[in-house]
């Protein structure tokens, strides 16, 4: 993939417009021999852009480079050597950039802020190189450590912003916020190269993905808005070409669930893709900067030519726009901050609060949700243009949430009733089977009577699963304490090859009369797959040892086994009792095991077999268990 080319858009136009201003008026002050504080402040915002500006954008470049070319690294496509050339390319402009900035004096306290906030987050970057250097890291954590750093820089260039003409300010406003979506571009062109490596794409990359591809269709669609006919349309040529359209379709391939199992056979032509939109805006950034320089070329000849006629009346008119400027720059700046932090926390503690209240919510319908618009006082029709989108995304967002959340809820509710209806006929049926049982005489059909009661047993561990993911108990339930091996026996029972599993004699304890069934439950979920994943001829053994915390649990089956990646990513799974996912039905047994050990707080982990196999560790706490078993009563 080539290189990243170009500056961010928004450290370029603040060089690029505040220069020929800033020298204006420097001349227009040593002329008239001014020496107030107002023309002092004026002259010194040439040095912030020398000492602070320039530097900035350097680095944001650098690290831009050495972000993608380390994303590449970890995933195999680049090697080391071109990663530490470039991250000597990156010291050098992080070297200057602190030298220059040490010389600054005299900057605004939101500035010193965010200066600071700058030095800090750069502390980062050698723990970052370290991370992508050594061992096996995600690709996506790589990413997420160098966008946390690029963006402190832009919140150190979003306070060095003064343009003092409004109709340019919109304009290089709106320009600055597509080198902000220009950024979150190239963030994904990283994540295609983690996802092409990796064949699929992984639950983290697709979250990742879906908001940097969000945040970048919002920042595209509200700065076309701002743009006037002349500027925006080179972009609007490109939104209707092919260039675009193929990578819009990326992008919504991209987070869709076609591609949790496998990339598409044209997964190949994305890199390509991306590469031909990154040449077009950079193309269109290139040209929309210089109509911006055009226009204020032209503004600071007129201003000196009003300078050289009116002299001493002009004067008096600079220094009222200046302070004007400076005042409508200042609002706007509070303005934009409030609604910044009034959107952080309305994505970062509302939305995600609502969502995970609804996660919570299984058992009953949930409730219409309140939604509490943001509240900013502007003065700016932007700013509240922008706050009024944020208040339709909001209401949209909950609508879906909540909507989704009954859908949920509606589901559970027929897996529930489905599920009851069957255990209830099969309750009845085990009652018929062992009727017929006692009665039969026939050896042959006494067998067959046997199967069946076994293949209904089975069948009701299954509708017992089915009440499980839906968050609620099954109905069975013992009210004294059960001897462990008469659970263990009451678990291999509801396997359909029973004959192969070999239990262990246990230690003398009882299980919890509240526990039986769950822990029955789920050890025969894990013995099923034991028996599953293993050649038929070979044998599964069920050992149970004492330890200081309880008793453990060992299912050992000698099968072919499963890489350390998907034992780490199913010991993750069981660890988080993850929500069930209708698309991964395969795995119904997992969510089933990880859910009932929730309930009792038993710790179930997968690890390799001396056999070859596959190991599963069962961890009962000392809360369940009791020293001498009573007699058993239902």
């Amino acid at each position: 993939m080539p290189p990243q080319r170009g500056r961010p858009i928004a450290l370029k136009l603040l060089v690029l417009l505040f220069v020929p201003l800033i020298s204006l008026v420097g001349l227009w002050a040593f002329a008239a021999g001014l020496t107030g504080g107002d023309g002092l402040r004026l002259l010194e915002i040439n040095k912030l852009v020398t000492n602070l500006s320039d530097p900035a954008e350097q680095v944001i470049v650098q690290l831009q480079q050495e972000r993608h070319l380390s994303v590449e690294h970890v995933s195999g496509k680049r090697q080391s050597a071109q990663v530490a050339k470039q991250r000597g390319l990156t010291d050098r402009a992080l070297t200057r950039f602190h030298r220059l900035a040490a010389e600054q004096r005299d900057i605004s306290p939101e500035m010193d802020t965010q200066l600071r906030g700058l030095n800090t987050a750069l502390e980062q970057l050698p723990d970052i190189r370290r991370i992508t250097s050594g061992g096996a890291p995600r690709a996506l954590d790589v990413i997420i450590g160098y966008n946390r750093i690029v963006d402190a820089v832009y919140r150190l260039h979003d306070v060095m912003v003064l343009v003092p003409d409004t109709s340019l300010y919109r304009q290089a406003h709106a320009v600055t916020m597509l080198g902000e979506a220009k950024e979150l571009l190239a963030r994904e062109r990283a994540v295609v190269v983690v996802v092409l490596a990796a064949g699929k794409v992984g639950k983290a990359e697709r979250e990742a993905f879906t908001g940097m591809v969000a945040t970048r269709r919002l920042l595209y669609t509200q700065a076309l808005a701002q743009l006037d006919p002349g500027l925006r349309l080179p972009y609007e040529s490109l939104t209707q070409g092919p260039a675009y359209r193929e990578f819009l379709e990326l992008e919504d391939l991209l987070r869709g669930p076609a591609t949790v199992n496998g990339l598409p056979a044209g997964a190949a032509t994305w890199p390509t893709d991306a590469d031909n939109l990154w040449a077009a805006v950079e193309r269109n950034q290139t040209f929309a900067v210089q109509g911006i320089v055009a226009r204020v070329n032209p503004a600071a000849n007129a201003i000196l030519i009003k300078i050289g006629i009116a002299g001493g009346v002009g004067l008096l008119a600079v220094i009222a726009s200046i302070a004007l400027s400076l005042r409508f720059r200042r609002r706007l700046v509070r303005e934009l901050a409030a609604l910044r932090a009034a959107a952080a926390e309305l994505a970062e503690v509302r939305l995600r609060g609502l969502v995970q209240r609804l996660k919570a919510t299984t058992t009953q319908a949930p409730e219409p949700v309140q939604v509490i618009p943001l509240e900013v006082a502007a003065n700016t029709s932007e700013v509240r243009d922008i706050m009024q989108a944020f208040n339709s995304v909001q209401s949209t967002a909950v609508e879906a949430a909540v909507g989704q959340a009954r859908l949920r809820h509606g589901v559970n509710q027929v897996f529930v009733n489905l599920a009851r209806r069957n255990q209830s006929l099969l309750h009845r049926q085990l009652l018929q089977l062992d009727s017929m049982e006692r009665g039969a005489e026939d050896p042959e059909a006494l067998a067959d009577l046997f199967k069946l009661d076994h293949l209904t047993t089975r069948m009701r561990r299954h509708a017992e699963s089915l009440i499980i993911l839906s968050g609620q108990a099954p109905g069975r339930g013992w009210r004294n304490p059960v001897p462990i091996l008469d659970v263990l026996r009451a678990a291999v029972a509801e396997v359909e090859e029973y004959q192969r599993v070999e239990i262990l004699q246990p230690p003398p304890l009882a299980l919890s009369g509240a526990a039986v069934t769950d822990v029955a439950h789920l050890v025969a979920e894990l013995v099923e797959n034991a028996t599953l994943f293993s050649p038929p001829q070979t044998r599964v053994d069920l050992r149970s040892t004492t330890t200081p915390h309880g008793l453990t649990i060992e299912i050992e089956d000698r099968g072919l086994g499963l890489q350390r990646a998907e034992i780490d990513e199913l010991n993750a799974r069981l660890e988080e009792t993850p929500e069930f996912d209708l698309a991964q039905s395969d795995r119904l047994g997992l969510f089933v095991v990880a859910r009932l050990a929730a309930r009792h707080d038993i710790r179930v982990r997968l690890g390799p077999s001396p056999y070859g196999g596959l190991t599963a560790l069962v961890a009962l706490p000392s809360g369940l268990l009791h020293e001498h078993a009573p007699l058993v009563s239902r």
